[in-house]
């Protein structure tokens, strides 16, 4: 099921959805945490991201095992591969608690101390599941570049041969 659509490997075209919403609604999720204007503006369409990319990283991590078992297993991708989806799903359950309580609060005004401490740790936890979804799609870049770039005789560009 997570092996092949149209042809094509599932898993480069699902992990494009993953680096791009789960990066962009920790985003969301740092606007909503330090400015509480900004949860009216921003709350619901940063749930929908980070759950549709949390959802697309346990769709990633599937089909990546069925490439895998076409093409060979790149050790450090796998080992992060295998994390993200876990730690997305961590991130989107603070990021959706954080949500509902700062909802209720009227007006957003004037949040209570917890609620400043738990948007702090929100913060962070935005910027770190942000710092492992780019090191999972960095080390499979790498894995399925590399070789190929280092093949690649940059002379033969430069002078026209």
């Amino acid at each position: 099921m997570f092996d092949i659509i149209g042809g094509l490997p599932v898993h480069p075209l699902v992990v494009h959805v993953v680096v791009v919403l789960i990066p962009l609604s920790a985003v969301g999720a740092i606007l909503i945490a330090a400015r509480p204007k900004s949860l009216r503006l921003f709350g619901a369409a940063t749930i929908v991201g980070a759950g549709l990319g949390t959802a697309a990283a346990f769709v990633a991590k599937e089909s990546g095992e069925s490439l895998a078992s076409r093409v060979g297993s790149p050790e450090t991708h796998a080992d992060f591969g295998h994390s993200l989806p876990i730690l997305a799903a961590i991130y989107f359950v603070v990021l959706t608690v954080f949500w509902l309580f700062a909802r209720g609060v009227p007006l957003n005004r004037n949040r209570p101390v917890w609620l400043k401490v738990f948007g702090v740790v929100l913060i962070l936890i935005s910027i770190g599941i942000s710092y492992f979804t780019f090191m999972t799609g960095d080390t499979g870049a790498e894995a399925t570049w590399s070789k190929v770039i280092e093949e690649t005789n940059y002379g033969d560009f430069e002078t026209g041969h």
